[in-house]
């Protein structure tokens, strides 16, 4: 029967491995659809960034409520997952609390702290719900999470709190059984632990047979549970707990105000102010450069890892005071829309073994003039981004294609434009008029 199970286990837990190697593989050929962006200067202040704003969460502390809240959910993923190492070990060896003999008094210790944290865990998840179902804060329940994005988050909050009611079940099934001396439980004497011994008197009057029956049952939910998660990750906004570490790294270190000047911009302004600079005309570039980004592949990876990053928690759209004035525009869908515009191509790509025109771009058929035109570039959403994202880079580079390629810009905007080529300002006046004004005054 062992063996049996050892064998079931060792497939199960490939068939996982291989999906989800599978699907990241596809996500970052995705990712590094985008154009190539050098971000690896200064490494010593990426390390800080990834310490304080993946691994510390900085940016969440401005509201130290729901920072503790999702701190402990974060720390109980990555701390009590380290348990899953034994669970594993045990499935494929065919042991049972493979760690507790040559731990000894420490295991104790460790389990108590992974059960203290998994009450923390079902606790800030409940109260998670609570705020997005019944509070139903703003952000949370913006028209921009219609649908998908917002079940989303209540899969993983509910998915949540039943792998760790299973932890903790199973915990205190086994150590009633130890207690009992029954079967091989009786091998592996852990004592109680802390949390999961309030679970017991619920159990106690259960058989051995019974109990024994429960805690494999919650054993194989546990894993079975931790594998499908892992799976849904990759199509998930909770990707972010793997992306927000490399995104942090990447991030781009320039002041959040500094916008990017492509050479080939200032060099046509400088050719039109002093055009005896200009080369020949045989001595033009042959392909003309391309201005800003029409669709994903005119975007640097970068933007499309911030894309895959969002953690879809709306700060940003809430911060932006083109939305909160009523504007179309909202950051957090920038990004989303992005992101489903790369998995757009990434399946046209696994369907024809390379990209085939849709007659679909970024622009246009995902993101509107309306929304792109309505930003301020106040670099708002840059500043409450907890994951280093910055909306504004995409939504900067849509718009210059607009105005520079597609020749499509408001009509004030075109009259600013004519002005600055004819005479070099924004305003109705030639310079000779504007210089007589200043003598005149």
């Amino acid at each position: 029967m062992h063996i049996i199970q050892e064998a079931a286990f060792i497939v199960v837990l490939a068939v996982a491995i291989i999906l989800f190697s599978k699907k990241s593989r596809q996500i970052y050929r995705n990712i590094m659809l985008g154009r190539p962006e050098p971000l690896n200067d200064q490494p010593e202040k990426r390390w800080r960034n990834l310490l304080l704003l993946a691994f510390g969460q900085k940016k969440m502390f401005r509201n130290p409520l729901v920072a503790v809240l999702h701190f402990v959910v974060y720390a109980g993923f990555i701390i009590i997952n380290a348990e899953v190492l034994e669970i594993l070990l045990d499935g494929i060896l065919g042991k049972h609390r493979l760690f507790a003999e040559p731990l000894g008094g420490f295991y104790n210790v460790l389990i108590n702290s992974f059960e203290i944290l998994a009450a923390g865990v079902l606790l800030a998840c409940a109260i998670f719900l609570v705020r997005r179902n019944l509070v139903k804060v703003k952000r949370l329940n913006h028209s921009d999470l219609t649908g998908w994005p917002r079940s989303d988050a209540n899969y993983i909050l509910i998915t949540e709190i039943v792998l760790m009611t299973l932890f903790l079940t199973m915990n205190a099934a086994d150590t009633l059984l130890q207690q009992r001396g029954y079967s091989h439980y009786g091998e592996a004497v852990t004592g109680n632990f802390r949390v999961s011994a309030l679970f017991q008197p619920m159990l106690a009057g259960l058989s051995s047979g019974t109990l024994e029956g429960i805690e494999r049952t919650c054993w194989w939910l546990h894993i079975l549970g931790i594998l499908a998660f892992l799976n849904y990750l990759p199509y998930s906004k909770h990707l972010h707990i793997v992306l927000a570490f490399p995104n942090a790294w990447f991030a781009r270190l320039k002041p959040m105000g500094e916008m990017h000047n492509m050479p080939e911009v200032q060099k046509e302004v400088l050719y039109m102010m002093q055009p005896e600079l200009a080369p020949p005309a045989d001595q033009a570039p042959a392909e003309m450069p391309r201005f800003g980004a029409r669709d994903v592949m005119d975007l640097s990876w970068k933007n499309v890892l911030d894309a895959y990053s969002c953690t879809e928690c709306g700060r940003c759209t809430a911060a932006c005071p083109a939305n909160i004035t009523g504007k179309k525009l909202s950051p957090r869908k920038i990004m989303m829309d992005t992101r489903d515009r790369a998995e757009a191509i990434g399946e046209n790509i696994n369907a024809n073994g390379e990209y085939k025109d849709d007659g679909k771009s970024l622009v246009h058929d995902y993101i509107t003039e309306e929304e792109l035109r309505a930003c301020t570039t106040c670099n708002a959403c840059v500043q409450e981004c907890p994951v280093s994202i910055s909306p504004l880079d995409i939504i900067l580079q849509l718009r210059r294609h607009l105005v520079m390629e597609a020749s499509s810009a408001p009509a004030e905007w075109n009259g600013m434009f004519s002005n600055i080529e004819n005479n070099f300002a924004p305003w109705k006046f030639s310079p000779d008029d504007r210089d007589r004004w200043i003598s005149e005054n």
